[in-house]
């Protein structure tokens, strides 16, 4: 689950916010990682009662755990050491935006192509590893939030959440950051980022509000820990189900979605307080 929306502040929806409203890295390490440290020991309590069964301790496994040697997991130290290094140093070209500006999408590439002139990986090894079912599910996925989009009704909704939020700014972020998480869970949240960007920029203009805007950081939550909810609500669930069924794991729509609805609820729930505390209460 793309539980932190700090984990997503250099690709997907995240990226076309900051594209949108000329926000950093670094303005996404400031604002949002406060919230992501506390929603991260939410999750972990949440993980301990959703899943309480998992956490009964079984001494044959726990015997057969202490056995396994971490280093034998690592078959190629040289390559480990290499995808260590170029991740070093495209997380260093994130946060270096300002100075070098160059966009996260060119050093994210910048970073993959260095990554293979230098491990000098095989084509066929790499092709092997791409899960093509889970990008043919993108591209019908794509393709049917597309006709939403053409057809005008996600277009509608998006424009009666701006309607309703109108100038005021501490209820407009609550509706936007509520709306955003149910629209999210039902569409993914990429497109419907994309369609709400342009209106969300008029609002912050609107209110005479700076780039880095309440209602921006609102979008960004909403949107991210909406996206939790179901199987289809981020790419990132998806690409999780895909891993899932290769390794003879497969997770349901409709188990996903059981756990998924209850953190979302919880993290998005969660939210709200962190906005008035750090955008209202001191202003």
């Amino acid at each position: 689950m793309a539980i932190l929306p700090l984990t997503e502040a250099v690709a997907g929806s995240a990226a076309i916010i900051a594209s949108r409203a000329g926000l950093t890295f670094n303005d996404s390490l400031v604002h949002l990682a406060p919230l992501c440290a506390v929603l991260t020991v939410v999750l972990l309590a949440l993980c301990r009662v959703l899943f309480a069964r998992a956490f009964v301790y079984d001494e044959k496994r726990a015997a057969e755990l202490m056995e396994l040697r971490e280093r034998e997991a690592i078959t190629d130290p040289r390559r480990l050491a290499q995808g260590l290094g170029v991740l070093a140093l495209v997380v260093a070209g994130f946060v270096l935006h300002p100075v070098l500006h160059y966009e996260p999408s060119v050093v994210a590439l910048l970073g993959a192509g260095l990554l293979i002139a230098i491990s000098k990986v095989e084509t066929g090894e790499v092709l092997g590893e791409v899960e093509w079912p889970t990008l043919a599910f993108f591209a019908g996925l794509f393709v049917m939030v597309g006709a939403l989009i053409e057809t005008g009704v996600i277009g509608t909704l998006a424009g009666s959440l701006a309607d309703a939020i109108g100038g005021d700014e501490l209820g407009g972020s609550m509706l936007l950051l509520g709306g955003s998480a149910v629209l999210s869970g039902i569409v993914d949240n990429i497109p419907y980022v994309a369609t709400m960007a342009p209106i969300t920029s008029q609002l912050v203009t609107d209110m005479g509000g700076d780039p880095d805007h309440v209602l921006w950081w609102a979008l960004a939550l909403g949107a991210d820990l909406g996206g939790n909810a179901t199987a289809i609500g981020a790419s990132a669930n998806v690409v999780v189900l895909g891993i899932a069924e290769h390794n003879r794991q497969p997770i349901s729509f409709w188990q996903f979605t059981r756990y998924g609805l209850v953190v979302a609820a919880v993290t998005i729930a969660v939210s709200p307080l962190y906005l008035w505390l750090r955008y209202f209460a001191f202003a």
